[in-house]
């Protein structure tokens, strides 16, 4: 095994010196890790997502300085792992493989402390760093809704991945009859695609001007089998837990605040057996799309979205990438709700 030495900050991760440890080593380390009541606290809030060492310092109250040693001691036991968004360091729990000597001490020590309560304080923090996540994406959007197209195509055109979309779409061997939702339609190019092949289509979008452009594409159309909610995917649970063949998220979850309990939010969503399907941006490094296109992550590892899926209880079925010529990938990954 070797380990990572060095120090974190806003940006720029913990740098890796090769270095060999032994089993005893490595079963110190993770004791230390676990043997600090506020190394638990990062753990417990790293559950279900992923936050930068500022929104950390935010969440836990101490200084960048003092967070940075406790990141190290967690990251030296392979508790905690990073990914670049632009010019930060995002922070996550380190996925788990089955070959790690000491993969079921970390299960069961995820387990433990995803059994403690986060205090009072800490939740109105989170809950209002995801709340400005949403509100810079929502905001974003409002401004806008009439340069959708304009925006997207800076990224990625429809025309280069629609084709491939719509094979994917027919290959899940779905009846005309399932129940289907997309979120986050935007102009609604799929939305009246999947209107036009399913009894029961929902879309889902949390700006009132983009629904609106879907439903003025349903109307173009003709069509009338498509319902309209707007709100988000915690929303859609109230009415629809339980309901849908197939949710569909195109080119959407980089907009979102908290991708992985939008993962739990879908498994709700389906029907047993049902399925998902991300069309998504790979991780990337091209920060101007903040500001261009308001995304809010610079797309996703495909481990990541298989790590929020299984811990939602969806299992990956399929999945393909398409590259395109100004460097950008998409990945289209197929993921099943698991029988109970």
């Amino acid at each position: 095994m070797r380990v990572q030495a060095a120090v974190a900050t806003q940006s720029q991760p913990f740098l890796i010196a090769d270095e060999q440890v032994t089993p005893a080593q490595q079963l110190a380390q993770l004791h230390k890790a676990l043997a600090d009541a506020l190394r638990l606290q990062i753990l417990r809030l790293l559950k279900n997502e992923s936050f930068g060492v500022l929104e950390l310092c935010r969440l836990v109250a101490i200084r960048q300085s003092a967070l940075s040693h406790h990141l190290k001691v967690l990251a030296k036991a392979e508790l905690v792992a990073t990914r670049r968004e632009g010019n930060s360091i995002f922070y996550r729990r380190a996925f788990i493989t089955d070959d790690d000597p000491l993969a079921d001490l970390k299960r069961a020590a995820f387990d433990a402390v995803d059994t403690l309560e986060i205090p009072r304080e800490q939740a109105e923090q989170l809950d209002q760093l995801q709340q400005e996540r949403s509100e810079l994406s929502l905001s974003f959007f409002q401004k806008n809704a009439e340069r959708f197209s304009e925006n997207q195509g800076l990224i990625v055109e429809r025309e280069h991945y629609d084709s491939s979309l719509m094979d994917v779409v027919e290959g899940l061997g779905l009846s005309p009859a399932a129940c289907v939702l997309e979120i986050g339609p935007g102009e609604g190019r799929l939305l009246v695609e999947l209107a036009r092949r399913f009894a029961s289509v929902t879309a889902v979008d949390n700006s009132k001007d983009m629904l609106d452009l879907s439903r003025a594409a349903i109307a173009a159309d003709g069509l009338s089998n498509v319902e309209f909610l707007l709100g988000e995917t915690a929303n859609a649970r109230e009415t629809l837990s339980g309901a849908a063949d197939l949710v569909v998220f195109d080119m959407v979850l980089h907009h979102i605040a908290t991708p992985a309990s939008t993962f739990r939010d879908v498994a709700a969503l389906l029907k047993e057996d049902g399925l998902l399907l991300v069309i998504e941006l790979c991780s990337h490094d091209q920060d101007w799309v903040r500001n261009s296109c308001g995304d809010l992550w610079l797309g996703f590892d495909e481990s990541e979205l298989d790590q929020w899926a299984a811990m939602s209880g969806l299992r990956f079925e399929q999945g393909s990438n398409l590259a395109l010529r100004n460097g950008f990938q998409i990945q289209m990954r197929v993921f099943r709700k698991h029988a109970n």
